[in-house]
């Protein structure tokens, strides 16, 4: 077992928000931080704008796989954030759960898909400096 905090980011198709926030926190934490994320009905691949605008700021999802939501995830994640995925995700008693109210990348033009990264970049910062203290 890590002594690191596991943070869990979920948003529906696990292809777009999810995979941002992923992005940001592997590279924002210097590894000081488990980073999982999953979908309650994931995609067949990362949306191609979601890794474009992150490729802009210096960090590569290309590679990203979308992946099932899986209750062990949840189980074992200190804390879960959702961006959109409703009741499909998993409640346990003393997880911090936050809903990261974020609209959906999918099928939007380049300049709309950055807004939504600087968005999960400010949050995503906010969120390590509470998870490391």
């Amino acid at each position: 077992m890590s002594d690191k905090p596991t943070v869990l980011f979920v948003c529906v198709h696990n292809a777009g928000r999810s995979q941002m926030a992923a992005g940001f926190a592997r590279a924002l934490s210097g590894g000081t931080v488990e980073v999982r994320s999953g979908g309650s009905e994931p995609g067949e691949q990362i949306n191609p704008a979601a890794v474009e605008v992150m490729r802009e700021k210096g960090i590569d999802i290309s590679q990203a796989v979308p992946q099932m939501l899986l209750t062990e995830d949840v189980r074992d994640a200190d804390a879960v954030i959702t961006m959109g995925c409703g009741d499909a995700c998993p409640i346990f008693p003393g997880k911090r759960y936050e809903d990261w109210e974020l609209s959906d990348p999918a099928g939007r033009d380049i300049a709309f898909v950055r807004s939504v990264r600087d968005e999960i970049e400010t949050r995503v910062r906010q969120l390590l400096l509470s998870l490391t203290k």
